[in-house]
């Protein structure tokens, strides 16, 4: 198993930067199936589930090709992602609508990846107000 997952990830990474798949393909499987945990471009704008990046934030990060790239074997995927001869990484019952992927597909996916606009978050302050209450009139 581990010579096959490190097969995967050298022939993945062997990828152009932004590959040249169809990007119509990649929007697809994105619509599809991403959707449902992440916003995609213009597609969901309200949707997905507020602690997972947008595909236009994972496009902005300084190792979002390689996020895109390797994401099946990112958790929570491997759960209900699966990779042709590969087996799956544990026995728990999926718990979104299981799907394959292969190297085309992820081809695809980093092509419509390629035509979004990044969302850079560099240099934007990450944490909590000063001066805020915190509960009985306690400030923080």
């Amino acid at each position: 198993m581990v010579r096959r997952l490190a097969f995967w990830f050298v022939m993945l990474a062997s990828l152009p930067a932004w590959a040249e798949g169809d990007a119509k393909k990649g929007q697809a499987l994105a619509e599809t199936h991403c959707a449902r945990c992440h916003v995609v471009g213009d597609f969901n704008k309200f949707g997905g589930i507020g602690s997972t990046p947008s595909f236009n934030l994972l496009a902005g990060m300084s190792d979002g090709i390689e996020r895109f790239r390797t994401f099946y074997a990112r958790r929570p995927h491997p759960a209900f992602v699966t990779v042709p001869d590969v087996p799956r990484w544990t026995e728990l019952e999926p718990y979104a609508t299981p799907f394959e992927v292969t190297p085309d597909n992820i081809e695809d996916l980093l092509t419509f990846v390629g035509t979004l606009k990044p969302k850079v978050l560099r240099g934007v302050p990450v944490g909590r107000a000063r001066g805020r209450r915190l509960g009985r009139g306690r400030r923080q």
